[in-house]
Order: structure tokens, then sequence, then C-alpha cells
């Protein structure tokens, strides 16, 4: 009898993990990001991960709520999962290569943004930019 208790009980303890691992935060996680609650939908984003350890969209979230506050070292932590997950990400690689431009770390620019032209699609006003701000740069550094 202990043994079939035992059983029942480890069943139902599957079921309810089994249950849980489909959960989804990001919804809620995003509508708290939109309403500046940068704390609770950080942790929300973090718990749909746990969940959902593929979803490249939330990754893409935290790397913009590290952004806001001023965490570059798990920006770019995020920013890199978010491209190994969805390498056609528009937006990560734009943040990235704005991130690469500060640091002037040129040829990581030149072929982000060879990739950022052949996938943007919503972005794509943004490509004239990011090469004047590589051509300022180079010229600063030129002259120097």
């Amino acid at each position: 009898m202990r043994k079939l208790f035992l059983s029942i009980l480890l069943f139902s303890f599957f079921l309810t993990i089994k249950g849980h691992a489909k959960e989804n935060f990001f919804e809620e996680a995003k509508k708290n990001y939109e309403n500046n609650k940068m704390e609770v939908s950080k942790f929300l984003f973090q718990r749909n991960i746990v969940f959902n350890p593929k979803d490249a969209k939330s990754y893409l979230y935290l790397a913009k709520i590290y952004n806001h506050e001023e965490n570059e070292n798990e920006e770019i932590k995020n920013l890199n999962t978010t491209l190994l997950l969805s390498p056609d990400n528009e937006e990560a690689m734009y943040m990235l290569i704005n991130i690469k431009l500060k640091k002037s770390n040129f040829s990581e620019v030149k072929n982000l943004t060879k990739k950022f032209k052949i996938v943007c699609s919503k972005l794509c006003d943004k490509t004239n930019g990011i090469e004047e701000r590589l051509k300022d740069i180079e010229a600063t550094k030129e002259s120097n």
C-alpha cells in the first residue's frame, strides 16, 4: 500500500513539473517592461527562461533591461544568447553594433553590419547611421 501511495505521489509530482514546464511568463513580463516596471519584468523574463530556455525574445528583453540599468556585461551576454538562438534577430544585432561602435571595435562592427544588411527588414534605415558613425570614428582615429 505504501509503495502504491509513493508511486501515485511521485507520478503526481512529475505531472506537476511537466505542466509547469509549459508555462510562459513572456507576455506578463513584456507588459511590465512596457509599463517601466523593470525589476518585475526582469524577474519574469528570467523565470520564463527557466521554463523556456530557448526563448530568444526573453533574452533580448533582458538585454534591453540591462541596457537601461547600464549593465553592459549582462547586456552583451544576453544579446549574444539572443543571436545564438536567433541569428537573424536584427534588433539584437543593432544593439550589439552600437556597443561595438562605442568600444571602437571596427572589425566586429563591419562584420555585424554585413550580416545586418542581409537580415534587416524593419531596421534597414539604421544602416546608413551605422556607416556614418563608423566613418566618423575612423576619421577621428586617422587624424590622431
